[in-house]
């Protein structure tokens, strides 16, 4: 995913010329229910208690935080979709259940094209291309030669069928023409263990789960899915530099069930773009790897959009199946 320019200008005037039905303009009347989709501890969750706080301060109503996992995301998900849409009940989320599941999932609880509103984007964390200490390649093109003169040899550890680790994998292989076998595991953690371990030859992790091993020198990075080099890894060049077009990033954001009130959408993308800016919430963020989010629920149903777009084809190709 590529960055977005925030227009703080655009934001609060939209949000000052909207019209505000009697129902908006009582909001919140009650606490703020946060759906996490996934266990605690994980990066979503991270980032719903991250804005929590600050969105208490700021809408005068405690926001609560509630983990309701499974399914890639989808039941929380789907606690959400159902839920009456007046602004009382969130979900903090990859963009799986709001985007990609759909496609991998056999069937669905909801409607994903038209269960949500958008409200904005919380963060993204960009991915770094890794290796067992112990493989001799130094560059992106040193796995790409070793991978098409081994086909389906060299294997490559993922958080799971469809997480966005299998995603990256199989839009690399995509990219790059090469056959590298895949690996799932439960959950990122376990994979970064096999890999430092030697046990498989390399991972497209998300920064935040392995930064530590990068810095530690436990596992070598190669190149960052990114635009620019990460100020985290300002030795790292980009895939870019080492001749490869592939820019991949995971996102995270907010939505609302599909016909919650614009207004409400609006004051609750200002209120999280504010959150993010203050540094005792934005800043403890950028040093676990996140790049901040912000803006509009126009940009990130944008965002949205141009993600579908992207992977369904690479779903589709791969065969990426979840009962």
């Amino acid at each position: 995913m590529r960055s977005i320019r925030i227009d703080r200008r655009g934001l609060l005037a939209a949000a000052a010329l909207a019209p505000w039905p009697a129902a908006a303009q009582a909001w919140p009347t009650r606490p703020l229910r946060l759906v996490v989709p996934f266990p605690p501890g994980g990066l979503v969750d991270v980032l719903a208690r991250a804005i929590s706080q600050r969105l208490t301060e700021r809408l005068g109503q405690p926001v609560v935080v509630e983990n309701r996992a499974g399914a890639g995301g989808n039941i929380g998900a789907d606690v959400v979709a159902k839920a009456a849409p007046d602004g009382h009940t969130l979900l903090a989320t990859s963009l799986g259940p709001v985007a990609v599941n759909q496609f991998i999932y056999r069937s669905m609880p909801f409607e994903t094209d038209t269960a949500f509103a958008p409200i904005v984007l919380l963060a993204s964390t960009p991915k770094v291309l890794c290796v067992a200490p112990d493989r001799p390649w130094r560059s992106v093109a040193d796995v790409v030669a070793a991978a098409k003169a081994r086909p389906g040899v060299l294997t490559a550890g993922s958080a799971g069928p469809g997480s966005s680790l299998h995603l990256a994998l199989e839009l690399f292989k995509r990219t790059t023409g090469t056959d590298i076998q895949h690996i799932p595991y439960r959950g990122a953690a376990p994979a970064v263990t096999d890999l430092v371990a030697g046990q498989i030859d390399m991972a497209i992790d998300n920064l935040p789960n392995i930064l530590g091993q990068i810095t530690a020198g436990r596992v070598r990075a190669l190149a960052v899915a990114t635009p620019g080099r990460l100020p985290q890894l300002p030795d790292v060049p980009t895939m870019a530099e080492g001749g490869f077009d592939f820019v991949f990033g995971t996102a995270f954001g907010l939505v609302a069930p599909a016909g919650t009130p614009d207004p409400i959408l609006l004051r609750l993308a200002e209120a999280v773009t504010a959150a993010l800016r203050d540094p005792a919430v934005g800043g403890r963020l950028a040093q676990q790897g996140a790049l901040l989010g912000g803006g509009t629920p126009g940009d990130f149903a944008a965002l949205i959009a141009r993600e579908k777009a992207t992977l369904a084809p690479v779903i589709r190709a791969a065969g990426i199946r979840a009962e």
